[in-house]
């Protein structure tokens, strides 16, 4: 058995989304199923070491999981040859320094989105990556929710005919923490633009690459954002004022004339299939999909509502759709790419999600941010 080791440093991983899907969902989980198979007699072994500032987090974290490396000292683990590859979760505006050291490091780097706040920094460090010649990618996990490819799978089936518009709902409640049962389920520093925080330089990264590859490229870009909640209570349990915008509403033009629109708020009592459900309307079929779950109405099935608002509604909408069933068994999101990266890094086999692809949603965040300080519709330029 030919195995390929390979040393990952996994930099700022203490953190929600670092310690679940990254850590455990996706490294830790190539590891347990025996690496990632490239033929019967050769794979591909993730060998992680925790990095951080805080020595006592690592090393809890760590131990927790199994992890044999662990060091708050980054300089040193660069300069270790066995690991190859550079992963960053830690906080946006942390990330360039993280970055700029792993690029002299000759290390491939791999990183969580947003990789900035502002688009001139986000493509500089794309071309840092580039210039030197270092494979590189970003995080842009929901391509691989199985509700994301199942509507990939209609499309490419032709179910939508021609598809006219899509419409996109996102987010729940998050407690703002002033009473004692409901504390805060998201960090505080999501609420303060001087960290990094904010609604639309953390979604509207997630809606370009979604709507990039699913549906055509974003033209222009009208959209409105919102503080709705002033204050919050941060987890040292003091009130602190919100500076950064916790809903956003926006409609993206495509090139092809598809219209696209998203809601996107931390204010919302979810009355809907899932967190985040979009609708994909066309002239020959409609999917309406979540996370995980796609149901479809062709236009054959299509009901014919009388509008009487006298009456109750006779018709039960809900029944007349079909739920997509379970085409194949669906990996976790993040470990796909993470494999994907990985197969990458060791065999050169391509991975077009590069931080150049992470700019595009970096873009359009601050373009977005344009539209509604100037409130105006804004074209979107090619990268």
């Amino acid at each position: 058995m030919k195995i390929h080791k390979i040393g990952i440093i996994m930099n700022g991983v203490t953190g929600r989304m670092g310690t679940n899907q990254h850590l455990i969902r996706s490294i830790l989980a190539i590891m347990k199923q025996g690496g990632v198979k490239v033929s019967d007699d050769e794979i591909i072994m993730p060998d992680p070491i925790l990095t951080g500032r805080n020595l006592d987090k690592v090393k809890a974290l760590a131990e927790k999981h199994g992890v044999a490396r662990y060091s708050d000292d980054l300089d040193k683990a660069l300069a270790d040859p066995a690991n190859q590859i550079f992963f960053d979760s830690s906080g946006t505006l942390q990330r360039a320094g993280f970055i700029e050291k792993a690029v002299k490091a000759k290390k491939a780097i791999y990183c969580e989105k947003p990789t900035a706040v502002e688009t001139k920094e986000a493509m500089r460090l794309y071309k840092l990556c580039a210039d030197a010649g270092l494979k590189n990618g970003v995080v842009q996990d929901k391509l691989w929710l199985p509700g994301m490819r199942k509507i990939q799978m209609l499309k490419e089936q032709g179910f939508f005919g021609e598809i006219m518009s899509v419409r996109g709902e996102f987010g729940y409640w998050v407690f703002e923490g002033f009473v004692g049962d409901q504390q805060a389920q998201r960090p505080s520093w999501n609420y303060r633009a001087e960290d990094g925080g904010g609604m639309v330089v953390d979604m509207h990264c997630h809606w370009r690459y979604v709507i990039d590859n699913l549906f055509g490229n974003v033209k222009s870009v009208s959209s409105y954002q919102a503080t709705h909640i002033p204050q919050r209570v941060d987890e040292k349990g003091k009130t602190y004022p919100c500076t950064a915008d916790d809903s956003a509403y926006a409609t993206f033009l495509l090139e092809n004339g598809i219209v696209c629109h998203f809601n996107s708020s931390w204010n919302v009592r979810v009355r809907r299939d899932d967190l985040f459900t979009m609708q994909v309307d066309g002239t020959k079929g409609t999917a309406v999909c979540g996370l995980r779950k796609c149901w479809v109405q062709h236009a054959s099935a299509t009901p014919r509502p009388t509008w009487n608002p006298d009456i109750d509604q006779p018709i039960d909408f809900y029944a007349g759709w079909t739920e997509v069933p379970d085409a194949t068994n669906y990996d976790n999101a993040f470990k796909i790419q993470w494999e994907m990266f990985l197969r990458h890094v060791v065999l050169n086999e391509p991975f077009r999600w590069s931080l150049k692809e992470g700019a595009k949603g970096v873009q359009l965040a601050e373009l977005s941010a344009v539209s509604h300080k100037e409130r105006k519709w804004v074209d979107v330029p090619a990268l």
